[in-house]
């Protein structure tokens, strides 16, 4: 079975001393004016990399190739006055974050881009284009990935062991952002990383909690700069991974901003039609559970028992009544669907589309096409009608039937709609055991 990998890798980091003002929130958890705000009096802060629209006049198209283009000189300016050092070999760390009175510990590394893309990497939900987009221009304008995914993986006992005995040194950085979220980071080298990496090889597999978008952003960039013959490290993308016995899970909360024109009973009501609804609290009870406030008082909706809108819709049909094989609407159907099948010809590079008679030809580099157009595939495709009708016959098809027939120009000028009539009226003869005049087409 294949398991989970860990890479480590040489990060460019900031210097001790100005690890706190450096530091910023994700990107994607504040809108621009936000991000200005945050920013502003702070050079050092990392926003004017992510969110570098900040640094540009207001109204300025936050996807536009002018941002992209500032982030790469705010990144270059900052890698100097930081300073943003280059760690001098490849390491792992330990990332410790405190918020009130839990705290949780993960692993900060390089993931495999692979593992994402077979699924050993597992996702909970679907991507924005537009959003992907963002980032992976981002990545490739800086040749550097500046957002962590956060992941989570079922806890292991010689992982923790080899937790508690390197963070029984002294960190690298130990601050408290303004959030009031307390940061603590070790980095761990050496034998202590070939023993991290060879521990988290028995992780069977890894679930993203935040930064679908990132991680999704880090193969697309991977693919085009493949394309592009430059493809160095982009093997990996960084983020981090908390034991599930620490993780906490916050709430995503969801605002609606009307009720449709109802009044709060008349949405109770219309809700309760359809979900049991149940006076409730702030959290939720368990799994399938959703807390909602309206009208100043909590409740509690249980969506357990509700079958997705995607599911409804592919509920399997009732079956449809079968005709009896005599029966003319089944020799009919029959008939119908034998004179659908066409050949398909697929794949080739440097093929050109024509039409002739109504119908669509995809021409290979190298095929054989006579002075009457697409005759020979014409003709290929009326020597697989032959080989159709040996096999309703209920017999094996012989020589006569693979071969192909004498190309004709009358022949070739009949339209598709003449000869799809014409074979579907012999197959309705056949199937309704009518004799026929006509034995080869």
């Amino acid at each position: 079975m294949r398991m989970s990998a860990i890479r480590p890798f040489r990060a460019v980091r900031p210097a001790r001393d100005t690890a706190a003002a450096v530091s910023s929130v994700p990107y994607d958890v504040v809108n621009t004016e936000e991000a200005r705000q945050l920013a502003a009096g702070n050079p050092l802060s990392f926003l004017h990399v992510t969110r570098a629209e900040i640094d540009l006049p207001a109204g300025t198209d936050p996807y536009s190739q002018q941002v992209y283009g500032k982030a790469r000189r705010q990144f270059a300016a900052l890698r100097i006055s930081a300073p943003l050092v280059e760690e001098d070999e490849p390491s792992v760390y330990f990332y410790r974050l405190r918020m009130g009175g839990h705290e949780q510990t993960g692993i900060a590394a390089c993931f495999s881009v692979d593992e994402y893309e077979q699924d050993v990497i597992k996702k909970h939900e679907r991507t924005r284009r537009d959003k992907e987009d963002d980032r992976t221009r981002h990545i490739i304008e800086l040749r550097a990935q500046t957002g962590l995914v956060l992941l989570t993986y079922r806890a292991s006992e010689p992982i923790d062991r080899l937790c508690r005995a390197v963070t029984a040194d002294a960190p690298l950085y130990d601050f408290r952002a303004d959030d009031g979220v307390h940061h603590t980071i070790w980095r761990v080298k050496g034998q202590e990383a070939t023993a991290l990496v060879d521990a988290f090889a028995h992780v069977p597999a890894l679930y993203i909690a935040d930064g679908h978008h990132r991680a999704a952003s880090a193969g697309r960039a991977r693919a085009e700069m493949r394309a592009r013959g430059d493809s160095r490290e982009a093997d990996t993308f960084i983020a981090v991974a908390f034991p599930s016995n620490q993780m906490r899970i916050l709430p995503y909360n969801r605002v609606v901003k009307d009720l449709a024109g109802r009044t709060p009973d008349q949405f109770l009501a219309a809700l309760g039609a359809r979900l049991p609804v149940r006076d409730g609290s702030a959290i939720p009870r368990g799994k399938g559970d959703v807390a909602m406030f309206l009208a100043g008082t909590w409740y509690g909706v249980d969506l357990s028992g509700a079958a997705p809108e995607r599911a409804r819709r592919r509920a399997p049909a009732a079956p449809r009544a079968r005709a009896a094989p005599g029966d003319r609407r089944c020799a009919d159907r029959q008939a119908d669907r034998l004179c659908r099948r066409r050949p398909r010809d697929r794949g080739a590079r440097g093929r050109r589309e024509h039409r002739h008679g109504g119908r669509r030809f995809l021409d290979a580099p190298g095929h054989d096409r006579g002075p009457d157009g697409d005759l020979g595939r014409r003709r290929d495709h009326a020597a697989q009608v032959h080989v159709v009708r040996a096999q309703v016959e209920g017999r094996t098809p012989d020589s006569h039937d693979m071969r192909r027939p004498t190309a004709h120009p009358q022949r070739a000028r009949r339209s598709h709609r003449s000869r799809r009539v014409f074979i579907l009226r012999r197959r309705r003869r056949h199937l309704r055991g009518e004799p026929s005049a006509v034995t080869r087409e």
